[in-house]
């Protein structure tokens, strides 16, 4: 009898988990204010660093049909000696970005942080024996800036994930058990949420690893709600390319700004939910020698502002080397954005996306007593923009005509600008 009733005990528990997994999500009163202050950073920085860095080619690499045994040898290779998590983040800080998000686990499996789910992490498997993760943490916090983190939900070892389109070939003997794989990866992220300090967000990747199946289910409601009861403000996002799914707190675009689909990754519809784009600083997410293609500062910066007037944050990717230092050609991008920031970013943090939207001459955002008017082309002269009331003032020649509802605005000559900017005092 005592048998039956605990199993009846732990059938209710189980029973009633899956209910509250699969009801409605409701986000909490903490979740909606962290989506506000989310929205309001506007600008953040990517980190993709793991041990492919050593490979030099980029965070596919084992993809490209490596064997997994081979691959993983550079693990013990691994010693990123110039690592310094307290000048990473105040670098980062005086681009003017607002939080960090940190690769802990990619594809390719190995694990930045010290998990006791694996040996495969940088503390077991490397020389180096650092926990880099709560070092970032720590200096994040010390520094006021938010950390955020990546997680692959797919895997390209491990033997009971039910192999997807991607890593076919790394030589690993196939034991498909999502049930088995979807409890290592709760192990995990159990982990990342209770053992390195306040995580904003969770950015989620790999789920379009299964696109060519869609009877396979990821289990994405219930891994959600597991993940909100460690953080009660804690954002989800997930990079999965379709409409937010139920559980979701923000929406992401890959490589482009919501609504311009120019890399075929990203022509969901645009939701309610806060916006972040995700964008590279040269071709490639992990460090690639040879990829030395960078941006330059002013397009980086029209991309902040591009970003910021479709009421985006921009998350803007650095691939560190295998020494652990940032790229110096990164850090010239962000000092250069850091300049900008200081000037400018009142333009920027805090602001919403108006319906005057994009235009031929760049774009507009608002706070709730300014408009903003970034004037990207450096060739135009005059705008003429609609509004409901006359301005109380306006940061260049302007005539406001009552009848038609609309400023007419005369520009002086601006073509050295990154960003010739109207303030207009409504």
């Amino acid at each position: 009898m005592k048998r039956i009733l605990l199993f009846l005990l732990v059938f209710n528990f189980q029973l009633t988990f899956i209910n509250s997994a699969l009801a409605q999500y409701v986000p909490t009163a903490e979740n909606l204010q962290h989506r506000k202050e989310f929205e309001d950073f506007r600008f953040g920085i990517f980190i993709h660093w793991g041990i492919y860095s050593t490979y030099a080619q980029g965070e596919w690499y084992l993809n490209s049909g490596l064997n997994k045994y081979e691959y993983a040898k550079a693990a013990d290779a691994f010693y990123p000696h110039r690592f310094d998590a307290k000048e990473w983040v105040q670098a980062i800080k005086e681009s003017g970005a607002r939080y960090i998000t940190f690769t802990s686990r990619h594809h390719d499996g190995f694990s930045m942080w010290d998990t006791r789910q694996s040996d495969y992490n940088i503390v077991r498997a490397t020389p180096f024996r650092r926990d880099v993760l709560k070092e970032l943490s720590e200096a994040c916090q010390e520094e006021g800036i938010a950390l955020h983190l990546y997680y692959s939900i797919l895997d390209w070892i491990r033997e009971d994930y039910p192999i997807g389109r991607t890593g076919q070939n790394t030589g690993r003997t196939l034991r498909p058990n999502y049930n088995e794989y979807f409890s290592f990866m709760k192990r995990q992220v159990s982990e990342l949420l209770t053992q390195y300090g306040p995580i904003g967000a969770l950015w989620l990747d790999g789920y379009w690893d299964h696109d060519e199946d869609p009877s396979f289910d990821w289990r994405m409601p219930e891994f959600y709600s597991y993940c909100h009861s460690f953080q009660p403000s804690l954002l989800i996002g997930n990079n999965h390319h379709i409409s937010p799914i139920e559980g979701e707190d923000f929406q992401m675009f890959e490589r482009d700004l919501p609504g311009e689909n120019t890399a075929g990754l990203s022509g969901q519809d645009i939701s309610s939910l806060p916006l972040e784009m995700c964008q590279t600083m040269n071709g490639m997410w992990g460090y690639k020698v040879s990829d030395t293609n960078y941006k330059s500062g002013p397009e980086l910066i029209q991309l902040i502002v591009r970003a910021a007037g479709k009421g985006s944050n921009l998350l803007l990717n650095i691939g560190p080397q295998p020494n652990g230092q940032l790229p110096h050609q990164s850090l010239d991008r962000l000092k250069q954005i850091g300049v900008w920031m200081k000037a400018h970013g009142h333009t920027i943090y805090g602001t919403r996306r108006t319906a005057i939207g994009d235009q031929p001459w760049g774009t507009t955002t608002a706070t709730d007593k300014h408009l903003y008017l970034h004037v990207l082309d450096p060739e135009t002269t005059e705008i003429e923009i609609p509004l409901a009331k006359k301005p109380k003032q306006v940061s260049a020649t302007s005539r406001y005509d009552a009848k038609a509802h609309s400023l007419h605005i005369t520009l002086p000559a601006h073509q050295t600008e990154v960003d010739y900017i109207v303030d207009i005092l409504i």
